[in-house]
This record gives structure tokens, C-alpha cells and sequence, in this order.
């Protein structure tokens, strides 16, 4: 199945000039064809070219209905830009398809990458939701420095992932399974009632050891995700899919 992205289709139903030119200039869409389109916020629509413009095709709504997320959570994925973009991009893309909801690039004593293309970025998320056909688009926050993001941030689970063995942590999986034993998470009506949790992922060369010690005392959990030392890209992914497989 073909989906396109239209964030406004509800009120102004045309196709972004990217999006019209995919649809009739490389699929070669024309006038009465019907697509499948998504708004980003959970909404699939089914609608009819009236006007098959490569710049502005026109639609014209038949139906929509509201997807269900998979899993009951709000899941927030704070990571650390690699040296290497391609493995950020790779991270960012899985993570979409499993089910994050929201991305913040984080700026750290170690990093190695300081800028960043927010543009592509945001071309990898789209392509990665629509190919596993969901109608909700991760939010993606410009870089944000590592203490400034701790200090602000009002989740309501918050975990921090690192490698220093003098600090106590425990197993995602275990923390998570927590929460569930505590209070069961369950569909919640509105995306506001949803419980929040945030996972920071380091840089390649960690957090700073000021970092860990400023997450713990603003509220962050210490946890491991696994045995083994994970690259940073590798750590996102299985985070992600940890909380999103405990949350469904």
C-alpha cells in the first residue's frame, strides 16, 4: 500500500510539492485515483485526486478513521548524534518503525558530532513511517544540550543508559516490568493521558560522569540494556523496543 503525508489534510487537503511529485510524476498518479493518506497524528484518510498537479495535487476526502497505537506509551528516545551520521540515520529510522514517538538529538561533554541536519532527519523519519504504514510521526527536537534537556525534562518515567560500573543500575526490562507491577499500563483515551518515558543514549565516548550525576539527581533511573557494550545507535533501537514491547 502506497501512504502519503499530508499534515493539514483536514483543512486543506493538497499534497506537499515533494509529495505531489511522487505521487504524479513518479507513480503517475492521476485524476480520480484514490490514495491513502496520513496526517502524522494518528489519522488515516482515503482520498481522491481532483486535481493531479506535480506541485500541488488537490484531494478530495472520502473517509478517514483514527489508527490505534500498538503499544500504550509515549516513548521518547534523547540520543547522542554518532561521528558517523549513517548510524544515527539507521537509529532513527528503526526506532520510528518500532514506535517512538519523539526524538531529541543531545549535545554532550563527549560527543563528537556537534551540528546536525534537521531536514534529514526529518526526510528519514517520514520515509521510515511510511513504510510501516503508521499514521503517528515521531516528533523530532532540534539538538539540545545534554544538562539543559536533564534539568527540563517532565516524563514521567526517566532513565539514563550508561557504562559505569561504580554507579547501581538495572535491567530496562526489569525497571519497566516495575512500572507495570506498580500501576498497569493500559489504552488511555487521549495521547495527553499517556504515560511518558524518556531513555538518554550517550555518545560513543559516554556521558561525563557530571551528566550521570546531574540525570540521578533530577530523577533519571540508571539502567542497562543488556550483557553487552552496545554502540550507541544499537542501545536506541533496543531501548525503543524495549519500552514498546512492555507497553503494549
Amino acid at each position: 500500500m502506497e501512504l502519503f503525508y499530508c499534515p493539514d489534510i483536514a483543512t486543506s487537503p493538497v499534497l506537499s510539492e515533494e509529495e505531489s511529485a511522487h505521487c504524479v510524476r513518479v507513480l503517475r498518479h492521476t485524476a480520480g485515483d484514490e490514495l491513502t493518506v496520513m496526517d502524522g497524528r494518528g489519522s488515516i484518510y482515503c482520498a481522491r485526486i481532483t486535481n493531479p498537479h506535480p506541485k500541488h495535487c488537490e484531494l478530495e476526502i472520502l473517509s478517514s478513521e483514527k489508527q490505534q497505537k500498538h503499544h500504550n506509551g509515549y516513548v521518547h528516545i534523547a540520543v547522542a548524534p554518532t561521528k558517523n551520521i549513517d548510524r544515527l540515520e539507521w537509529a532513527v529510522e528503526k526506532c520510528t518503525e518500532i514506535g517512538a514517538d519523539a526524538f531529541t538529538p543531545l549535545l554532550c561533554r563527549f560527543s563528537e558530532r556537534k551540528n546536525l541536519r534537521q531536514d534529514r532527519l526529518e526526510k528519514v523519519i517520514l520515509s521510515a513511517a511510511k513504510q510501516s504504514l503508521t499514521a503517528y510521526l515521531p516528533m523530532l527536537s532540534p539538538m539540545t544540550d545534554c544538562s539543559d534537556f536533564i534539568r527540563s525534562c517532565t516524563a514521567d518515567y526517566k532513565f539514563i543508559a550508561h557504562c559505569y560500573n561504580e554507579c547501581e543500575r538495572v535491567l530496562l526490562r526489569d525497571a519497566i516490568q516495575a512500572i507495570r507491577n506498580h500501576s498497569p499500563i493500559t489504552n488511555h483515551q487521549s495521547p495527553i493521558d499517556e504515560p511518558r518515558f524518556v531513555v538518554l543514549i550517550g555518545p560513543e565516548g559516554d556521558f561525563s560522569p557530571e551528566e550521570v550525576q546531574l540525570a540521578i539527581e533530577n530523577g533519571f533511573q540508571p539502567v542497562l540494556l543488556g550483557n553487552a557494550r552496545l554502540r550507541t545507535e544499537t542501545a536506541a533501537v533496543v531501548a525503543c523496543h524495549t519500552i514498546v514491547c512492555l507497553t503494549d
